[in-house]
């Protein structure tokens, strides 16, 4: 299915809060690859991971699944008997849009997608669990509870999959990376004004923590092993070992 161009913040507007709707829905592939560094890479790498780890009889989830794109990756990998994907999003126009993109290929494990918060859903018999840059958008207070629950219902050697935005320790380290990251955005096409407008609109809705914070919060939920796969300006993504 394809995507439109995205050019929610090319015209100067009073900005309100960033929300994943049906505007967004319908640009979020071209957003999504013109705003984080090496989003193909990490989206197919989180296949590759899920099907290193899997079990058989086991559950799969994409926590925040957006349109499935980590779901498509790990259905391509997953071949262990009796396995299930569960892809949980919040917001009704991602969802729909989920279902289309997965009805548009056919594969042998079978999909439950669930429009809800993923606070409301129980992790249980997980071989993996990916929340592919979906941490950053929950409340800090919630985010230690949300982790605990995962390593609960994980499977011993099971594994999370956390691709998250960080903040540095230091102010100068992270302006360079913002610095970094907003010339990537304008090498992809967007202006001054959509940079600035996005920033105004993500600010109240996407609170990062550092990498420290969330090596913290990993180890103190029982992972024994963090292991940092991806890192590029202010993006990474970590796979934490049950």
């Amino acid at each position: 299915m394809s995507s439109s161009k995205d050019a929610i913040y090319s015209q100067p507007q009073q900005v309100g809060d960033f929300r994943f709707d049906q505007a967004v829905a319908e640009v979020f592939p071209d957003m999504i690859q013109r705003s984080v560094p090496g989003y193909s890479t990490i989206v197919d790498s989180i296949g590759q991971i899920a099907g290193y780890y899997q079990q058989p009889d086991s559950h799969y989830y994409d926590l925040g699944c957006s349109l499935g794109a980590a779901t498509l990756a790990m259905r391509r990998y997953i071949n262990a008997a009796n396995s299930q994907i569960i892809a949980v999003d919040n917001s009704q126009a991602m969802i729909e849009r989920c279902r289309l993109h997965l009805d548009a290929f056919k594969a042998e494990t079978p999909v439950k997608v669930i429009c809800d918060d993923l606070q409301n859903i129980k992790i249980d018999n997980a071989a993996v669990v990916v929340m592919n840059f979906t941490l950053q958008f929950i409340p800090p207070a919630q985010r230690e509870v949300i982790i605990q629950s995962i390593y609960a219902g994980l499977k011993p050697g099971g594994v999370l999959i956390l691709s998250e935005k960080m903040r540095h320790e230091s102010n100068q380290a992270n302006e360079l990376l913002i610095d970094l990251h907003h010339e990537f955005k304008r090498r992809n096409g967007y202006s001054e004004l959509e940079i600035s407008q996005k920033r105004t609109a993500i600010e109240n809705v996407m609170q990062t923590d550092s990498m420290e914070i969330h090596q913290q919060r990993l180890q103190q939920a029982g992972f024994s092993d963090v292991v940092t796969w991806f890192s590029c300006y202010n993006f990474s993504s970590l796979v934490a070992i049950k």
